[in-house]
């Protein structure tokens, strides 16, 4: 596409503004993506890609990577970040670029009219820009929101591996769900800094809540075990069920000498014992 296209393009953009502005956003409101509570954002957002596209094309280059349309496509992005945040879907934040065709086609129709091919090339050249600067805003807002799940799925692995704290050198860490590699660095990570942080020679893994102990989990069991010795603290393994302690057997796994208990609360009494402590009942 030749700088003179993008030129007359920029240029009509330019004459009639403010009419290519309220089409758009009458297309909007009847797409459904222009709320009352959001108008006046919209009209914003609206206003400076008009803007940014009119100075962008000036620069006569058509590849929308180029550096002459940066601003334009940080605004796609800013505006894909804020759309969802504002709760639009994917479809909804691409319309908004697609809406603005019918306005823009419409005025060089009036324009170029009267010869049939200049038409024809004008509206091939805006369909393809927008297309394209749809296309680039539908990524923007998938990286988004892809950005968004991977942090809050770091958060949830960071919320279901607390360490507590049960007494003085002694700490627990209730593991709930599946144990996978991610998770499990996780987990030795978490497990490791409280070592540090408490100065405990005692940490109980209890495994209650985990509902399949295979090879590889067991495998994971054992890492964390031997990371946290590293740290001068053994560990004692909880919440072996029945049906665990067979799949255990099953596989051949060997655990070694890491102590082993049914409940949590059997392996609270062994590391109370291991610290000289012991549980009495008082009368009241």
């Amino acid at each position: 596409m030749n700088d003179a296209v993008y030129s007359r393009l920029a240029e009509t953009i330019n004459q009639h503004e403010s009419d290519i502005l309220k089409e758009w956003l009458e297309n909007q409101r009847a797409e459904g993506i222009l709320s009352k509570s959001l108008e006046a954002d919209v009209q914003q957002q609206s206003r400076e890609l008009l803007t940014s596209l009119k100075n962008s094309l000036r620069q006569g280059r058509a590849d929308i990577m180029a550096a002459e349309w940066t601003d334009l496509r940080d605004l796609l992005v800013n505006l894909s970040r804020t759309r969802m945040q504002q709760g639009f879907n994917p479809s909804q934040t691409c319309t908004f670029i697609f809406s603005l065709k019918q306005p823009l086609f419409e005025r060089l129709r009036k324009e170029f009219g009267q010869d049939a091919d200049s038409l024809a090339h004008e509206v091939w050249t805006a369909t393809l820009l927008l297309d394209k600067l749809g296309l680039w805003t539908i990524e923007a807002y998938q990286k988004t929101r892809e950005a968004v799940i991977s942090r809050q799925q770091q958060h949830m692995l960071e919320l279901s591996t607390p360490v507590v704290k049960l007494w003085q050198g002694i700490l627990a860490l209730p593991l709930i769900g599946t144990l996978d590699s991610e998770r499990t660095q996780v987990v030795m990570e978490s497990l490791l800094q409280q070592i540090v942080d408490t100065g405990a020679d005692i940490a109980i893994i209890d495994i209650t809540g985990v509902p399949l102990v295979d090879t590889l989990v067991a495998q994971h069991l054992l890492k964390t075990v031997a990371a946290a010795r590293l740290m001068g603290a053994d560990c004692i393994i909880s919440g072996i069920r029945p049906q665990i302690a067979q799949t255990i057997v099953h596989l051949g796994v060997e655990l070694g000498d890491v102590i082993t208990k049914a409940t949590l609360a059997d392996a609270f009494a062994v590391a109370l014992t291991r610290r000289g402590l012991a549980v009495q009942t008082i009368k009241p």
